[in-house]
Parts: C-alpha cells; sequence; structure tokens
C-alpha cells in the first residue's frame, strides 16, 4: 500500500511501494526473445532502522537531550563561530514557529500508522550494501553540447523508446522527449548501460541550454514538481551534484509548459534564504499564487525522526511550497480542479531513502488536487514515474539496473495479465 493512511495532519506514505507500483510488469530482451521479470527497487535503500541521534545527542519526548560529546562540540561550534549569523538566527525563528506542527502532526500519524502495523519497526534487514553506480549522465549531457541543434522546422520532439517489435530503438536522449507509451516497464540498453523505464513515461534527458524540445512538443502540464539543486555548504563539500544558482531558477519556462491553474510544487532547502525567494520572488516572476507550505518528515522504520528535531545541524524534515498558476492574460479554460482548496501545514511522513536525494513520489498524494487524469511533470528529476514526464540531466540515474532486484516472474500470469489489457 502506496498511501499507508491521510488524515487531517497530512500522510504517511511507504515510499518504496510508491516506487515498485511502476514495474509490476516489466518485461526484459535476450536478443528478440522477450522475457517477463519481477522488478523490485532494492529493499535495503529504505531501511533507516536508527536514528542519527549519537551525532547530535538523543531524543527523549522530542526533545533533544545533549550528552556529553554533544556539548563538548556545541561548546566547541560556539567558540569558534561566536554568535549566530543572520542565517541561523532565521532558521531558529522558523524552526521555532513550525516545530509544534511537526512535533504534534507526526506524533498523530505516526501512532495511527503504528495502529496499523507500520512503522513498527519490524522489518526484513537486508545485509547487501547500497547500490553504488557511478552517474556519468550530467557529463554525457556536456557533451551533448557540442552537438549540433537542428533547426525548428526539422525537428521531431517526440520519439518512442520501443519499436513495434518491442525491442529498444536507437534514440537520441538529448535532444528528443523520449516515450514508453506501453503499459509495461521495459528493461533497455541506453548509452552502454541497463535502465529499467516505467509504463506510460515520457523523459529528455538534457540541462538547460537543451530544454527546448519539452517546451516544443506542445504539452501543457497540469502539475508541475520541482527539485532544484540548491546551492549549500554540503553539496559543495560532497560534489555530489552540480548546484545551480537561485537566481538561474527563474530561467526554467514555467509559463510555458502549465497550464492555466497547474499546481506548482517546489522542494525547498531548510534555508530561510531560499524559501523567502521562492515565494517572494521565483512564484512571482513566474505568475505563480502561494497556497500553501507542506513539510516531508523523515522517519525510521520504527517511526522516529531521523535526525533530532530540535539539532541544530540538519533538521528531520524538508519544505514544499505549493502554488497556483494564475496567467494573467490568459482566457483559457483552467483546471476544474484548479479551484480546489489546498490545505496549509499538511504533513507527508515516510522512511526516507538512503540514497542521497532521492525524494518520495507526490503522485498520489497530489490527486485530491489535481484529479487522477492531470498531465504530471518533474523538473530536476533524477527518476522516472508512470504516467509522468521528467527532465533533468540526472533524469535516468535512479532508473540504472543496479537500484533494483530482478528475478523471473510468474510467466503464465504475466501473459493472463497483458492478453488482458490488449483486449
Amino acid at each position: 500500500m502506496s498511501v499507508v493512511l491521510q488524515s487531517n495532519s497530512g500522510w504517511v506514505l511507504d515510499s518504496q511501494s510508491l516506487i515498485d507500483r511502476g514495474y509490476a510488469r516489466c518485461i526484459t530482451w535476450t536478443g528478440h526473445h522477450k522475457s517477463h521479470v519481477k522488478c523490485n527497487f532494492k529493499r535495503q535503500c529504505f531501511d533507516i532502522l536508527k536514528s542519527h541521534y549519537d551525532m547530535s545527542g538523543r531524543v527523549d519526548g522530542g526533545h533533544t537531550v545533549m550528552t556529553q560529546k554533544t556539548e563538548k562540540c556545541a561548546k566547541k561550534r560556539k567558540r569558534k563561530h561566536g554568535e549566530l549569523n543572520q542565517g541561523e538566527i532565521d532558521a531558529k525563528a522558523f524552526h521555532e514557529k513550525i516545530r509544534s506542527i511537526i512535533l504534534e502532526g507526526t506524533k498523530s500519524l505516526v501512532d495511527s500508522a503504528q495502529s496499523l502495523g507500520y512503522l513498527s519497526g519490524e522489518t526484513e534487514t537486508s545485509k547487501d550494501p547500497l547500490p553504488s553506480q557511478d552517474c556519468r549522465l550530467a557529463a554525457l549531457c556536456e557533451m551533448a553540447k557540442e552537438l549540433p541543434l537542428v533547426a525548428d522546422e526539422e525537428q521531431e520532439w517526440t520519439q518512442s523508446l520501443l519499436t513495434e517489435e518491442g525491442v529498444a530503438s536507437h534514440v537520441d536522449l538529448f535532444s528528443q522527449v523520449t516515450e514508453n507509451s506501453e503499459a509495461w516497464a521495459a528493461v533497455v540498453p541506453l548509452m552502454g548501460e541497463e535502465y529499467i523505464i516505467p509504463h506510460d513515461t515520457a523523459f529528455l534527458l538534457s540541462d538547460f541550454t537543451r530544454i527546448q524540445p519539452l517546451v516544443q512538443c506542445g504539452r501543457r502540464f497540469d502539475v508541475i514538481v520541482i527539485d532544484p539543486p540548491w546551492e549549500n555548504k554540503s553539496v559543495k563539500r560532497s560534489r555530489r551534484y552540480s548546484s545551480l544558482p537561485s537566481s538561474q531558477l527563474k530561467r526554467l519556462p514555467v509559463p510555458l509548459l502549465g497550464s492555466p491553474g497547474c499546481l506548482v510544487v517546489t522542494w525547498v532547502t531548510n534555508r530561510p534564504s531560499h524559501l523567502r525567494f521562492v515565494r517572494d520572488e521565483l512564484y512571482p516572476h513566474w505568475g505563480v499564487e502561494v497556497v500553501a507550505e507542506w513539510f516531508w518528515v523523515k522517519v525510521t522504520t520504527s517511526g522516529e525522526f531521523v535526525f533530532p528535531l530540535d539539532s541544530p545541524h540538519k533538521k528531520p524534515y524538508e519544505v514544499l511550497v505549493l502554488g497556483r498558476y494564475r496567467p494573467a492574460n490568459d482566457h483559457t479554460s483552467p483546471l476544474q480542479t484548479a479551484n480546489v482548496p489546498v490545505e496549509d501545514k499538511r504533513l507527508i511522513v515516510s522512511v526516507p531513502s538512503a540514497l542521497h536525494s532521492q525524494k518520495p513520489s507526490l503522485s498520489e498524494v497530489l490527486k485530491l488536487y489535481v484529479g487522477a487524469e492531470a498531465k504530471c511533470l518533474e523538473l530536476f528529476a533524477r527518476s522516472l514515474q508512470p504516467g509522468w514526464t521528467s527532465w533533468g540531466n540526472e533524469v535516468l540515474k535512479f532508473q540504472h539496473i543496479s537500484y533494483f532486484d530482478l528475478e523471473p516472474a510468474d510467466t503464465s500470469k504475466a501473459e493472463a495479465t497483458e492478453d488482458a489489457a490488449e483486449t
């Protein structure tokens, strides 16, 4: 069950189930021979069994209890840095403002989930190491910039991933939107690697300089989810991915991609300056009206915060800013759901992935506000979702076969399901 429960406080999600639903029917080929496989995202990626309390004290009733080691670190930090800077003061004020919402809402949701047997801490753990794949997609996007652009009138902006025989065809991933319109997921060779592409999905592998195919393919979206590569010290130190200055986000062609009334959802780090930028500059620049702030709360498989709630370093939550695209001079009919009110201060509680920057899918949560048949787009995506279009320079990162467990499927059941779908 991908949505474990819903209440007035928000939702509890099973992130792995949300991923796996896109691969209930998966096909692979050996030459022209087709076979069915059972495909699941690796379980160990969601085996978050313990809180990181040893890093900054233990938690008692939602409050951080300073250990001797933590107290020493805190004093050392105070001696080194002196008084809080303005950014730290703002962050502390924001945390105090929402602290009770996070604490009380999470407790309510976790208690309800545990009454259903979820977040009980009883899970089959895997001793296998986390998958580690050297992602070269961003570098390939850089290389693709050297390729000449085709004149607009000559360009086909979309292409099929599969041929009529079902075998992966030769595709240009960098200058065309690639579609898998089949009703099953497929294991396909791309750029010398194997990737698993979910059913009914489309994607474009590019950066800002090659985003034009997404605009030119003529689609208008009812949901746009944005996960920007925000600049911060942690990213610079780890060099996990290239960050982007906030001002560059204004270049995203959201007004050309969103339908009137489109719901725009942006993931924001806990830096107040980023939050202010989204609310006061970015959304007004696009003609998006802020309607709500939600919080993703990260918990262990036992329902504890993954970090102490009052940790001065890392918080167990992230912010989502939701808005509606309200074009000033567009008189086309907006979405039927464009005026559905979006409740403020809702929580999304889930066990996070141990893989860096892998967010939970919002598809099920957002259906209430946009309808089940909404056209959905994710910008700066690192994975694909059924029914969604995705764009980014690492859009296939978590589709690499190394992140999945594959085993032969029950062929008779799979073929019966396939025949039923075709009829």
